[in-house]
C-alpha cells in the first residue's frame, strides 16, 4: 500500500503576468515504510514537491493521497489538523525556540491535542529518549550543539506519532560526525519504528541511507536508483 501518492502534480507560481512552472505532471508513489531520498540541482523542484506532501502548500492540479486521506481535498482547517497528526517535520535549521527548554520544544505539537499537560510531558520526554537525549530534557537550544538540536527537533517531529516524517536538507548544517549520527537516527526510524521517510537532500551520503533515491530535473522525476526493497 502506498503511503504516498502523488498523481500528475503541477506546481506553477505567477509573478504578474508570467508564469513559472516549478513540478510539470510529477507521479511518486512511496509504500508503506520506505525511506526516499530526492535528489537534484537547487531549483529543480524537491522542496516544493516535499512541502506538497507534508500539506503545507497546495498543487495547482493533480491529486496527493497520504495514508488513507487526499490531503488536495482538505480546507485549510482540515489541512492544518491533519497535518498535525500525519506529518513530523524536519528542517536544515532546527527552527527550536531558543526560550523553551528541549523537552518544551518536543511539546510543542501536542498542544494541539486533547492530552493532559502530564500526558504531553510523558509523551516529550519519551521522544527525547528515543533520540538519545532524555539527560538534556532541561537543557535550552543554546545549551546544545548542533547535532543535539536536530535531535531535540527529530524528536518535535515523532512526538504525535506521525505517519510521515518530511526532511529537507536534515544534515545540511551539520559537521560529519554529527551528520552521520543523525543519518543513523532516521535510519532507526525508518527500520524499528517503521516510519516513512521523504528527504530532500544534496548529500550522496545522506541520499545512499534511503531505500530508493529519486532525481529532479526541471520541474520532473527524471531517474531513481532502487537499493533495496521495503521489508514487511
Amino acid at each position: 500500500m502506498a503511503s504516498v501518492d502523488v498523481r500528475q502534480v503541477r506546481k506553477v507560481y505567477k509573478r504578474d503576468a508570467e508564469e513559472i512552472v516549478v513540478l510539470n505532471g510529477i507521479d511518486l508513489q512511496v509504500p508503506d515504510g520506505e525511506f526516499v531520498a530526492l535528489m537534484g540541482p537547487s531549483g529543480s523542484g524537491k522542496t516544493t514537491l516535499l512541502n506538497l506532501v507534508a500539506g503545507i502548500d497546495r498543487a495547482t492540479s493533480g491529486s496527493i493521497t497520504v495514508g488513507q486521506t487526499n490531503v488536495t481535498s482538505l480546507s485549510e482547517g482540515e489541512l492544518a489538523r491533519w497535518r498535525s497528526r500525519n506529518v513530523g517535520f524536519i528542517f536544515q535549521f532546527y527552527n527550536l525556540i531558543p526560550v523553551l527548554s528541549a523537552v518544551e520544544n518536543v511539546e510543542l505539537p501536542l498542544l494541539l491535542t486533547s492530552l493532559s499537560r502530564s500526558q504531553r510531558r510523558e509523551r516529550a520526554l519519551t521522544a527525547l529518549k528515543v533520540v538519545g537525549l532524555a539527560d538534556r530534557a532541561k537543557h535550552y537550544p543554546r545549551q546544545l550543539s548542533g547535532g543535539q538540536e536536530q535531535r531535540v527537533a527529530i524528536a518535535r517531529a515523532i512526538v504525535t506519532d506521525p505517519s510521515v516524517i518530511v526532511a529537507d536538507e536534515p544534515t545540511g548544517d551539520l559537521d560529519a560526525k554529527s551528520a552521520e549520527d543523525i543519518l543513523n537516527l532516521l535510519d532507526l526510524l525508518n527500520r524499528e519504528f517503521k516510519k516513512t521517510i521523504v528527504m530532500v537532500t544534496h548529500d550522496p551520503r545522506a541520499a545512499g541511507r534511503a531505500h530508493v533515491e529519486r532525481h529532479l530535473e526541471k520541474g520532473q522525476l527524471a531517474s531513481s536508483i532502487v537499493r533495496r526493497e521495503v521489508t514487511a
